[in-house]
């Protein structure tokens, strides 16, 4: 009798590289139909994975943990008889989990980070990475070494529980359907400029709008001073997956490349996303529309940290301007 097919999934972080890997379980079940899937992700991040329904099992390892913890947690996974790894994050943690996980007949995969090809990119502007770029077909493409097609499953592959929606609904009230927008980034070079989406509200006055943001972001503030009675400002005010079921309930997000991004191309949402400084976060479905900058000095570094090479300052995405958002929602029949 043939083993039962029991899959070990790693990816700890971060927000939106989970987000993009939830295709990947998914993309394991249409290889191995009765596989059971488990997940091992950061305990902060682990209510993204709720719900899906190709997940068999989360596995939640806390930041506090440390080395102890890590090798804790090996333990109790090498006891649950795994088939197949696939390390899909390529870090220290993971490769200490997976290295403690294998025995004898397991199946492994892991994730290359193309450091080479990153050098070329960053220090010499030679490109080797396939366009256009895309985040979750990184992530799928290796599971053709298991007989997968390489093309990322088709959306929804993030699910809200009720009690996500419920709460968003109560929270939103009259602000159902409007314009999501997600202003911030994890590094301030990744961010269209403030002023440019205050304009973007003037120029809208019949439009509606939602702020996503986290705690202590104040800079977005001036966001929905603009006009309160139209702007309504989430900062720190949703958890994970209350901030999916918000982007769900809004007929579209406006979004630096930031976690909101992934959250509504997880839920095959209309999407505006501009792409200013990094590589590596890029959209991967039809129904997120790109705006870019082809310069010379893109990408700049692999997270968008800077600094900015260019003489006129942030001009991938100053150069990006608020009518530009417009034309790109009328093309879509959303304003």
């Amino acid at each position: 009798m043939s083993r039962k097919v029991k899959i070990l999934l790693i990816r700890f972080s971060s927000l939106g590289d989970v987000t993009q890997c939830l295709s990947v379980p998914s993309a394991l079940k249409q290889i191995f139909p009765e596989a059971e899937v488990h997940w091992i992700v950061r305990e902060d991040l682990a209510a993204l994975l709720e719900n899906h329904p190709a997940i068999s099992k989360v596995w939640k390892f806390p930041r506090s943990a440390g080395f102890r913890g890590l090798l804790q947690l090996a333990d109790e996974l090498k006891a649950q008889g795994f088939t197949h790894i696939y390390d899909a994050h390529n870090n220290l943690r993971s490769r200490i989990i997976s290295s403690r996980v294998k025995t004898s007949g397991v199946q492994f995969l892991r994730k290359s980070q193309k450091r080479w090809w990153r050098f070329l990119l960053f220090q010499w502007r030679i490109n080797k990475y396939p366009q256009p770029l895309s985040g979750q077909r990184d992530l799928v493409e290796p599971l053709k070494a298991w007989g997968g097609s390489g093309i990322s499953p088709d959306s929804p592959q993030i699910f809200p529980g009720a009690d996500k929606y419920a709460n968003a609904k109560s929270i939103l009230g009259s602000f159902e359907n409007a314009i999501a927008l997600a202003p911030s980034a994890a590094f301030p070079l990744k961010r269209w400029p403030v002023e440019y989406w205050q304009e973007l509200v003037r120029l809208l006055p019949n439009e509606k709008f939602v702020i996503l943001g986290g705690p202590g972001e104040e800079f977005l503030n001036a966001i929905s001073d603009v006009a309160p009675e139209r702007v309504l400002n989430l900062a720190g005010r949703t958890d994970l997956g209350t901030s999916a079921a918000v982007v769900d309930l809004s007929k579209v997000l406006v979004s630096n490349d930031t976690g909101p991004l992934h959250l509504a191309e997880q839920r095959g949402k209309n999407c505006i996303a501009l792409m200013g400084p990094a590589p590596f976060g890029f959209p991967s479905r039809p129904s997120t529309k790109i705006l870019q900058r082809n310069l010379s000095c893109r990408p700049c570094s692999k997270h968008g940290q800077g600094p900015c090479m260019n003489a006129d300052f942030q001009l991938c995405l100053r150069d990006i301007k608020p009518q530009e958002i417009i034309s790109a929602l009328q093309e879509k029949g959303l304003v």
